[in-house]
């Protein structure tokens, strides 16, 4: 049924499976993210791999990034369909090593090929988005999947956390594969429907963009694996692999992206911006918290809620506001929110005052991230060649991963260069840098 102002329901007869399907997708991503989190510490002491707890996390942000490029070339040449439905497999079978694994290597294993699918997973629905709905839809079925990535944030850690107490670990992984497949069972019936785009040349270069993508991975990994060395050797080695990550990454980016040309290329290099500063943000506030205002687990976890609610709730906004409200608009606002949450948060800490203060301006920071992600995504789509929409899509998820990345990487090397979690200047120092991207992201919505 089409409403008065053009747009159509989500649970309409030519996009019920789609949405629901994906969605569901979506969520499950999401929640086997934190699932793995909470476990982690579980299954590496029962498989006795505790040497490579960090490796089961770092192999599969590197191996999304290879995902990433690859299913945006793929879908280029063929649409969302295969691709998606490959991405899937790869996804599935990651769990089900996982799950199965009698050794913690299998299970790392298990972890390259999840990320893997799941890096190429978020680029394939992106495409599928602007294969099956119509633009003035776009707003809300990716405001519906940013709820999706949200929700879990809710229910994910508590109930993995009792399916492992219960049943056993290993159906954290296991529970997400079926789920999994009763989701695919649900899009299966609307993939069959969507009208493949006509074939198009393979791209060139295909082989090396996969390399480069190898490369930005690799960039990263040693940029997070310094910050254990000395402060002498680290900083010149992070300038390093941080410039290796930067030179193989702006191959795979619109061309202009990391000087943020107007149009397309700031739109990418906006959410890489965005995507430092809140990750970056994120990752210290529970420890600012617990250390400087004496709180305990759950009070400071009141903050991941706080963003949880805000990002949910501005993200819907956005989808009802429709076309009432521009891409333009919704991206500047966001950056304006997030960056002035950060802010907020900077004054706190520099003075001193209550940290219920801390809550409120995480609030207003996500609610920034939830009205701009979802727009971010919808004007990379307008602003690309049909032709073109995988190699787009997966561009703004790299500078999404590599900015959260390696913005985390760098705020934990300020933070051990300035002091330890027994002095606040090492959290200010933190909420300056990450304070200083928030004024850049908002600096780059202008050129959108």
């Amino acid at each position: 049924m089409t409403t008065t102002d053009g747009t159509r329901s989500l649970l309409a007869g030519g996009y019920r499976g789609a949405t629901i399907g994906s969605f569901a997708l979506v969520f499950l991503a999401a929640f086997e993210a934190l699932a793995v989190a909470t476990v982690m510490p579980t299954v590496s002491a029962e498989l006795d791999g505790r040497a490579w707890f960090a490796a089961a996390f770092s192999a599969a942000l590197a191996a999304s990034l290879v995902g990433m490029v690859v299913v945006g070339l793929w879908a280029d040449r063929r649409g969302a369909v295969r691709p998606l439905l490959a991405a899937v497999a790869l996804f599935g079978l990651g769990l089900l090593a996982a799950g199965l694994a009698p050794t913690m290597p299998v299970l790392v294993a298990g972890r390259v090929l999840q990320g893997l699918g799941g890096g190429g997973l978020t680029v394939a629905l992106y495409v599928l988005v602007a294969q099956v709905y119509d633009d003035v839809d776009r707003p809300r079925i990716l405001g519906a999947f940013a709820a999706a990535w949200v929700l879990p944030g809710l229910v994910g850690p508590f109930a993995s956390g009792l399916v492992a107490d219960t049943v056993g670990w290993r159906w954290v992984f296991l529970g997400v594969l079926v789920l999994t497949g009763l989701a695919l069972a649900l899009l299966v019936p609307s993939l069959a429907q969507v009208e493949p785009p006509a074939p198009a040349p393979a791209a060139r270069g295909g082989l090396r963009r996969v390399g480069l993508a190898a490369a930005v991975a690799a960039g990263l990994l040693a940029l997070n694996a310094l910050a254990g060395l000395p402060r002498g050797t680290a900083w010149p080695l992070s300038v390093l692999a941080l410039g290796l990550a930067l030179w193989s990454l702006r191959p795979l980016l619109p061309r202009g992206t990391l000087r943020a040309a107007p149009g397309l290329p700031a739109v990418v290099a906006l959410r890489g911006a965005v995507g430092a500063t809140f990750f970056a943000t994120e990752a210290y506030l529970p420890y600012l918290l617990q250390e400087q205002y004496d709180a305990g687990l759950a009070t400071s976890g009141l903050v991941l809620t706080a963003a949880t609610l805000g990002w949910a709730g501005a993200s819907q906004v956005q989808a009802r506001l429709g076309a009432r409200l521009s891409d333009e608009a919704a991206l500047r606002a966001g950056a304006l929110g997030l960056a002035a949450g950060v802010l907020v948060i900077l004054v706190v800490a520099v003075l001193d005052l209550p940290g219920a203060l801390v809550v409120l301006g995480w609030l207003a920071a996500a609610a920034g991230m939830g009205l701009m992600y979802p727009r971010i995504t919808r004007a990379v789509l307008a602003r690309s060649d049909a032709r073109e929409r995988g190699s787009a899509s997966a561009a703004v998820t790299l500078a999404d991963a590599v900015g959260a990345a390696s913005a985390v990487a760098l705020a934990g090397l300020v933070f051990t260069s300035v002091g330890t979690a027994a002095d606040r200047e090492a959290f200010v120092a933190v909420l300056l840098l990450t304070s200083l991207a928030g004024v850049g992201a908002v600096a780059v919505s202008r050129r959108v």
